[in-house]
């Protein structure tokens, strides 16, 4: 109840005070001005950071106030229908943001879509179109070894060049869209991933994995994408010499921790830089946020990264 006593903080009875007023305004017949000023008393709790079960307290210490003074049924009933209308325009504000944070939501998995799209198509052209070309360069190179006898030692080089490129291009190809991943799940593909870049980087990968059941496909997609960003970010920036991979299943939640014993970085300075480590975190970010995810970042200078991605497994 709000009484003035000491079981509340200043700031608290500030506010539960405010409220107070403002509905004692609305019930005494203020109309739209009084529910204005409950939209800007919860558009400013929110910008406060106020949860809403903090909203919901004061709301009722100022209703058990309201109705301590009501002297009849029928003022009890207007006091409480008055002080519902009240709280709703109250807590509208909150409403709205959900609203938004939802539809950026739904905007974010579109994207997403749109990247594993847009990747495919890049797959395709390593694979297919540069395929295409590289067949065309090995038959002109084994043309001009035949009118060039002499040449055939070079010509045989740069086929062998010609071999790795050809293997390299294939790998790329189905690191961007792995079928490993769509026909044999998470587990395969990060391993698949990982000895694809431990060869590339002279990076020492381990996978630690404890799901046994295939995750949604959409759950299983967005840790791929994050486990491919933190190693070639590990590979590039990093300067480690060893990354872990963990997934842990608990409860509801899948979680993804990647460690790396590299230099390690302020995280606040990545996160808001526009070089290619920051739009890296970023992108991690958002692809966690897109199923309802977060992103923690555990890092300081010479003492290694840790990234933890979890997701809810019912999103």
């Amino acid at each position: 109840m709000i009484d003035g006593s000491d079981s509340t903080l200043p700031s608290e009875r500030a506010a539960a005070a405010a409220y107070l007023s403002a509905v004692e305004s609305y019930l005494k017949g203020d109309g739209e001005p009084a529910l204005q000023r409950a939209y800007e008393l919860g558009r400013t709790a929110l910008a406060q950071g106020v949860g809403l079960l903090e909203l919901a307290r004061i709301h009722h210490s100022c209703l058990e106030t309201l109705l301590g003074r009501a002297t009849s049924i029928q003022g009890r009933h207007k006091t409480l229908a008055g002080a519902a209308d009240f709280f709703a325009e109250c807590i509208s504000p909150y409403e709205m943001t959900y609203r938004g944070f939802r539809d950026a939501n739904i905007a974010l998995r579109r994207f997403n879509s749109v990247l594993e799209r847009e990747a495919k198509r890049i797959a395709h052209a390593l694979h297919d179109e540069a395929g295409q070309l590289l067949v065309a360069i090995y038959i002109a190179l084994a043309n001009l070894a035949q009118d060039l006898p002499q040449a055939a030692g070079h010509v045989a080089s740069i086929t062998e060049l010609l071999d790795r490129i050809e293997a390299e291009l294939r790998r790329l190809s189905h690191e961007l869209t792995p079928a490993i991943l769509k026909d044999f799940g998470l587990i395969p593909a990060l391993k698949y991933l990982a000895e694809g870049v431990a060869r590339r980087s002279g990076l020492r990968i381990i996978i630690e994995d404890t799901p046994e059941t295939r995750l949604p496909e959409s759950i299983e997609a967005v840790l791929y994408r994050v486990a491919q960003e933190s190693l070639t970010n590990a590979a590039k920036h990093a300067r480690a010499t060893k990354v872990t991979i963990r997934l842990r299943h608990e409860a509801a939640t899948i979680s993804c921790h990647i460690c790396d014993d590299g230099v390690g970085f302020d995280t606040k300075v990545a996160e808001t830089s526009t070089d290619e480590r920051g739009f890296g975190l970023i992108g991690i970010r958002e692809r966690a946020s897109s199923l309802g995810g977060t992103l923690q970042i555990k890092s300081a200078a010479g003492a290694g990264t840790e990234l933890i991605v979890s997701i809810p497994l019912e999103t």
